[in-house]
């Protein structure tokens, strides 16, 4: 029963202008338009935002139109910015879009009716509106809330005019088994519709609450003002009750049709979406994915239901569609040659089925009294018997697959099942933290999550998305407790048969890897089984890796690869959420029980491991003298501490290669090369040697305000940000459409260059140097400073024991502070004494306008070993204008 209030025959009113003084509107672009209402005699009102005038006097030919429809309770003054910054761009020479951005009927300041107006009426309005207008195309659509239906629906109407569509947070369908989200339902209860959406208004504020961060009071007037009384907010309430709560509901079969035919649109498409919404969670961006999966997707991670007020959505849709208009005059871009074809990742479970010999090793206490031993023979087993029982339980090509399980024989066993299918494997470190879990896991949506129990639990817990599989078999009740729907064990059993789908093509995306967070919240990297596969190419090719190999991985990628390489692989006994936690005495079991002659920490692992190296036995030293090259690579790593390492493992070479999630071997050097480096002139850094293999590096050098130009060389000497290429270079970053555009601009069109956001140089015997990251790069009067080469200047100063080189004040006169761990340890933070103060002056090629000592420096949490700079200057232009002096 529809209330009172919402019911045909309520009060009606004309369409207006918007009051004068409506923070961030300028009146000029409001306008009345009349259009006649299909099938009556009626002509309607609508309020709209339009720049065509403006165009117009501009003298200038929009080359199409954005159609901007607001949702509910907003109206077109949600779109006051994309209005602004779209004229803007003309009157400065850019693209010149038309924006007409519309106040539906019964909202915002256009008429109000007096009439219940459906989805199917509303998307016929819009195309009234269009008509009158007498609209012409090019037109891309954009829409929010409910009125990416509306706008959805117009689309598919249209299809002579439409040349793309847009989305901020929206749905086109609600599945079944799944209950409307929370503040939907509340609202939809007969007793609080009317009072809450129309009498009141509760609806509307409640909306505008959801900002991130607070609206400012001004812009939340400017939200209210058509809707300052009961009478004006009848559209409100009729908009809450015309969602489809079920089969039955009048605007359900419109819906459907919108849902049905958006799938069949091949026009462009861009989603921008805030995952903090509690009414259009991620769980809607993935159904519109599954039905449109060419869209371009951004995440604003910390954006929520207003994206279009959290973020800059506006910069965002220009450059899309700056992306998606061509001009006859533009060439089309270089097409990449194809890759060369390679042995899929499981070659060698297939190649070594029959062999008894030992393919993977647990030495973690959990898996039983002793470490636990998996041949080829049963991994391979297992691998073919998962594969058969996830596909058996629906498990299919393209889903995407959570795996929550510590590095160990089930995960290896796992993974390789999933990519045999052709499921996507989406892996985030425990090591993000549990925030940092689940913002990865919920961002990636996964359609199932395989996990032992703390990930189960946690999942559970936190509401993540997927059906859920337990790596051992629970009890019924705790199988209930936590939504589990089958168990490895029921897996196997299911999948006895061994009978396998066809496998994924080379092309397919095969992994979803989350960066360590070190630079900002996690991001998922997009990995083909092609690009995977030019991984571990690069890994054998480089380090002679392959059948036989006894390989010690304290670093989780390469605990997944082994089985690719053809190696035998152990995990060490540790934390894997915290490196550092791995002794001495963990690596020289490993190497035994492997008999490894490659060993691959992190960094953070190899401090402690030479810090606890004194409880080495004999039989342990004996062991690590077997090893005959050693890796560690995610962060630098000094001369003195490879050297310490290197001296546990006396016949091994010690390498440091460079790379990063999104590529893991671009460069490589050993101790010796580093050595050798070390007499090189040049801005200084961390020297991370020659391109490995087929990967290239070159350089974008820096402008006078520290920007990469774009352009790129590979001249000596020259600072800049370093790019990369290689067959095995991630393909993208997954739903964050505006990090991988950026990630790679610069390079040659056609070819795959990734911005690795380092900032450095390559010398004149071409080797890369570090100097820190880009967001780290000072501006100082004087010129560009990067941070690490000042940094090992000062930590050759006899007290440092850290230092890190922040700057203070303005871009462009910013002010050289260093900040400097000492021996012994600093009681509390303050300036350096005159004695300490002139050493590091002296032993510093740049000005300092500061030294200041401190207990500890900040670093990133998973690496350890990452300096936190951003943060870090922040608190000392925090002290040094007067501020505690607490520690950073």
């Amino acid at each position: 029963m529809i209330p009172p209030l919402l019911d045909a025959g309520g009060a009606t009113s004309p369409a207006t202008v918007p009051p004068a003084g409506l923070n961030g509107l300028d009146p000029a672009f409001s306008r009345v338009v009349r259009a006649p209402e299909a099938g009556t005699s009626v002509d309607r009102g609508w309020h709209v935002l339009d720049n065509a005038d403006r165009l117009a006097a501009l003298g200038v030919e929009p080359v199409g139109t954005i159609l901007c429809v607001h949702g509910n309770p907003t109206w077109s003054y949600l779109w006051r910015r994309l209005v602004d910054a779209a004229t803007l761009a003309a009157a400065e020479g850019g693209d010149a879009w038309r924006v007409i951005a519309v106040d539906q009927l019964d909202m915002g300041f256009s008429e109000r009716t007096g009439a219940r107006r459906p989805l199917a009426r509303r998307v016929q309005d819009l195309g009234d509106l269009t008509d009158a207008l007498d609209l012409d195309g090019p037109v891309f659509t954009l829409g929010h809330d409910w009125g990416g239906v509306v706008s959805l629906g117009w689309a598919l109407s249209h299809p002579d005019l439409l040349a793309g569509v847009m989305l901020l947070n929206t749905a086109v369908h609600q599945p079944e088994h799944v209950s409307i989200p929370a503040p939907l339902r509340l609202a939809l209860q007969p007793a609080l519709l009317g009072l809450a959406t129309v009498s009141t208004s509760a609806f509307l504020e409640t909306t505008l609450s959801l900002a991130h961060p607070p609206l400012p009071a001004s812009i939340k007037d400017g939200y209210r003002a058509p809707y300052r009384g009961a009478s004006r907010r009848v559209g409100i309430g009729g908009f809450v009750a015309d969602i489809p709560v079920d089969l039955d509901h009048g605007s359900r079969a419109e819906l459907d049709r919108i849902a049905a035919g958006v799938a069949q649109l091949t026009v462009p498409a861009l989603m921008l979406w805030g995952p903090r919404d509690p009414i259009f969670s991620d769980r809607y961006l993935d159904d519109l994915l599954d039905r449109m999966p060419h869209a371009d997707v951004h995440r604003f991670e910390g954006a929520g239901h207003l994206v279009a007020e959290d973020v800059d959505y506006v910069s965002a849709v220009l450059t899309w569609l700056g992306d998606n208009i061509r001009t006859p005059e533009e060439p089309p871009a270089p097409v990449a040659l194809p890759e060369p074809d390679r042995p899929p990742l499981w070659r060698y479970l297939d190649d070594l089925r029959d062999s008894g010999e030992s393919a993977v090793i647990d030495m973690v206490p959990s898996s039983g009294p002793g470490p636990r031993v998996v041949s080829w023979r049963l991994l391979s087993k297992r691998v073919r018997q998962l594969a058969s029982g996830l596909d058996q339980i629906g498990v299919k090509k393209g889903d995407r697959v959570s795996l929550l399980i510590p590095p160990s024989a089930d995960l290896v066993a796992v993974l390789y099942a999933c990519l045999r299918i052709g499921a996507i494997v989406v892996v985030a470190d425990a090591g993000l933290g549990l925030k940092g879990l689940t913002r990865a896991v919920r961002g990636a949506c996964p359609d199932h999550v395989i996990g032992a129990l703390p990930g189960l639990t946690a999942a559970r817990a936190l509401g993540w998305p997927g059906q859920k599989i337990s790596t051992t078999t629970l009890a019924a009740p705790a199988r209930r407790a936590l939504g589990v729907s089958f168990s490895l064990a029921q897996l196997v059993s299911l999948g006895s048969d061994e009978e396998l789908p066809e496998p994924p093509a080379a092309s397919d995306t095969a992994a979803i890897l989350f960066t360590s967070g070190s630079t900002g919240p996690a991001k998922g990297v997009v990995y083909t089984h092609e690009q995977l596969s030019a991984v571990r190419d690069a890994l054998a090719a480089q380090y002679g890796v392959g059948v036989g190999t006894g390989l010690v991985a304290g670093f989780a990628p390469f605990a997944l690869l082994g089985p690719a390489l053809g190696a035998r692989s152990v995990t060490p006994d540790m934390d894997v959420t915290s490196p550092k936690t791995l002794t001495a005495t963990a690596v020289a079991a490993a190497v035994k029980a492997v008999d490894a002659t490659v060993v691959f920490l992190s960094p953070a692992a190899v401090a402690n491991v030479v810090a606890t190296s004194a409880a080495l036995t004999d039989e342990d030293s004996r062991a690590l003298a077997g090893v005959e090259q050693f890796l560690s690579a995610g962060a630098p790593v000094s001369e003195p501490l490879l050297a310490a390492i290197a001296a546990l493992m006396p016949s091994a070479t010690a390498h440091t290669p460079y790379g990063m999630t999104e590529g893991l071997l671009m460069t490589d050097i050993t101790l010796d090369g580093i050595r050798d480096a070390a007499s090189a002139s040049g801005p200084g850094g961390v020297c991370v040697g020659m391109p490995s293999g087929a990967s290239r590096v070159r350089i974008s050098p820096l402008d006078a305000d520290g920007a990469a130009t774009g352009a790129l060389t590979d001249a000596p000497l020259v600072t800049g940000e370093i790019l990369v290429s290689a067959p095995h270079v991630e393909d993208h970053y997954d739903r964050l459409w505006l990090t991988h555009r950026a990630s790679r601009q610069g390079g040659v069109p056609g070819e795959r260059w990734h911005r690795t956001g380092d900032v450095g140089h390559l010398d004149d015997a071409g080797r890369l140097w570090v100097e820190g990251r880009m967001p780290h790069v000072l501006v100082t009067a004087n010129g560009i400073v990067t941070p690490v080469g000042p940094e090992l200047q000062a930590e050759s100063v006899s007290k440092v024991v850290r230092a890190a080189i922040v700057g203070v004040g303005p871009r462009g006169v910013q002010q050289v502070v260093a900040v400097v761990e000492t021996s012994p340890e600093a009681r509390r933070v303050a300036l350096a004494n005159p004695e300490l103060a002139a050493a590091i002056r002296a032993a510093v090629d740049v000005p300092l306008a500061a030294v200041l000592v401190v207990p500890h420096l900040p670093t990133d949490i998973r690496h350890n070993s990452k300096i936190n700079r951003s943060a870090l200057s922040t608190w000392a232009e925090g002290i040094l204008s007067g501020g505690r002096r607490t520690a950073p």
